[in-house]
């Protein structure tokens, strides 16, 4: 299981950086793409009671991420690193190394308290479950 840091304040967006943004169903998503790092591919999808966040990335482990939630946006980051160090001529190269990161801004209400992320096969699966609206009983007073 990968730890999820929840954290609270302002989120700053870094001034080399492009907001892209995605609307489905009603339903809106901000992406920041930092020009320093790279994004991995991405899949966000929605089910009625959650919403997954899917992400190519082999070569990694658990250890190597870093995934936050600050109030409505997910941040996941890492550093993957070069499988060979030895010297080499390189004919193509399309494997991307190095710092990557990927937010998101989820626009449902999401119940921190059930949020899971694990990382198998070359894909870390973040899943977000939709927080239930809460029932307010009305009382009578008499």
């Amino acid at each position: 299981m990968i730890p999820i840091v929840f954290r609270s304040g302002s989120h700053k967006s870094s001034t080399e950086s492009e907001t892209l943004l995605l609307i489905t169903r009603g339903v809106s998503y901000h992406f920041t793409v930092h020009s320093r790092v790279w994004r991995p591919p991405t899949d966000i999808y929605e089910t009625e009671d959650k919403i997954i966040v899917l992400v190519e990335i082999a070569g990694m482990h658990e250890k190597d991420f870093i995934v936050s939630l600050d109030r409505n946006r997910l941040s996941i980051s890492g550093v993957r690193s070069q499988p060979l160090d030895e010297r080499r001529a390189v004919h193509q190269m399309e494997i991307p190394f190095g710092e990557f990161a990927l937010e998101l801004d989820i626009s449902v209400p999401i119940d921190l308290d059930k949020v899971t992320a694990a990382y198998e096969n070359g894909f870390l699966r973040v899943e977000l479950p939709k927080r239930q609206p809460k029932s307010i009983e009305i009382s009578t007073e008499g």
